[in-house]
């Protein structure tokens, strides 16, 4: 029996006494986090913010099974915040679309969340109406023409059925008493109904496709609401991403048990704590950057070596050769050799021991 089918549905309850220790101390964590972040000026603030939801987008696809590319991610992203970037890269209409959705509940959190927005946010993920191969239902209930909602994993003939939501002639129902609950002002604490909406809203599945998505949107929603600003410093999808198996494992016993969700609220905290934890690490490298930068003020620079560098800063892969630069700053042998060896000449790149064809760069301690 899956929750939806009890009698008791959608009654959630949960121990307050041992949740509250947890949400306590997550609570604790989200000030401390934004209290540094805060230190830090605007434009330092604002590159943290980008990292952060470039982050958020590609990981909370990756949960889903796909891709995006992160150089447009983090250009559509970055034209969107008004933000200079360097070269910004044309992003396809699907990356355009999940990060549409993302800003939209997290810089617009303060407004009602309505099936009307949901749609929106939906139409956005999936502009062509198809989710791969198949077509659905886009910005809009889902109707189960072609059977029940289900969940499943391994080959065909041999699936597992992990979980099936209840019939579509229920979700209209379900979702009105979903939105009613978000947007009705209960005396419940937002990062508690952020992990308790992720649950519900995942539980109903609404959608032919893209509901983990927006569970995690509308979590992300809550989450600003609970701190009172746009600004997003942390990411529950990347977290989520590494803790993966640990996240379908809560959800899928939790669907399957009882109204009692305390364990579903405990993982959720434990989650969003080493979240915003992992956040220090977007913190040091914000940092970072804005030491480079400040070290290499007086340095010229055209707008082909301000990209590489940026590059580099950001997790860049493997060593820099001049056929890489070439390759990212979208120029010529050349030029790329002309514009490596100006950087090395400021002492803003250093050759490697490696010689001949092996050549490469890495930047100045």
């Amino acid at each position: 029996m899956y929750i939806h089918e009890r009698k008791d549905w959608p009654r959630f309850h949960w121990s307050a006494e041992k949740i509250a220790e947890p949400l306590a101390s997550v609570r604790h964590r989200q000030g401390r986090l934004i209290g540094h972040m805060e230190a830090l000026g605007f434009n330092l603030q604002q590159e943290a913010v980008l990292q952060t939801l470039t982050a958020d987008v590609l990981k909370s696809s990756e949960i889903e099974g796909e891709k995006l590319d992160e150089e447009q991610v983090r250009s559509s992203i970055g034209r969107r915040l008004g933000m200079d970037i360097g070269a910004l890269k044309a992003a396809d209409s699907n990356v355009e679309g999940v990060v549409e959705m993302m800003l939209d509940a997290t810089r617009h959190y303060d407004k009602p969340l309505s099936a009307k927005r949901l749609f929106a946010w939906h139409a956005s993920l999936f502009p062509t109406g198809r989710s791969g191969m198949t077509a659905i239902t886009a910005g809009g209930w889902r109707d189960d023409k072609t059977g029940p909602m289900r969940v499943v994993s391994g080959p065909t003939g041999k699936e597992h059925v992990h979980y099936e939501a209840p019939k579509a002639s229920r979700v209209e129902r379900e979702m009105k008493s979903f939105l009613e609950w978000f947007e009705g002002g209960k005396a419940i604490d937002p990062v508690l109904m952020a992990g308790l909406a992720h649950l519900w809203f995942v539980t109903i599945h609404p959608f032919d496709d893209g509901n983990g998505r927006i569970a995690r949107a509308i979590a992300d929603m809550a989450l600003a609401r609970s701190e009172n600003s746009p600004q997003r410093f942390y990411s529950m999808s990347a977290q989520i991403r590494q803790e993966r198996n640990a996240y379908y494992d809560i959800l899928e016993r939790t669907q399957k048990g009882t109204m009692d969700v305390t364990p579903w609220m405990d993982w959720f905290f434990g989650c969003l704590g080493r979240a915003i934890d992992g956040a220090q690490d977007i913190l040091s490298a914000v940092l970072r950057m804005a030491r480079f930068w400040e070290r290499i003020k007086d340095v010229p620079l055209n707008e082909r070596q301000r990209l590489v560098l940026n590059r580099l800063l950001d997790a860049f892969e493997g060593k820099l050769t001049s056929s890489k630069y070439a390759a990212l700053a979208e120029c010529s042998q050349d030029t790329a050799h002309r514009d490596i060896l100006a950087l090395v000449r400021h002492g803003v790149l250093v050759q490697n021991a490696e010689g001949g064809r092996s050549t490469s760069y890495a930047l100045a301690a």
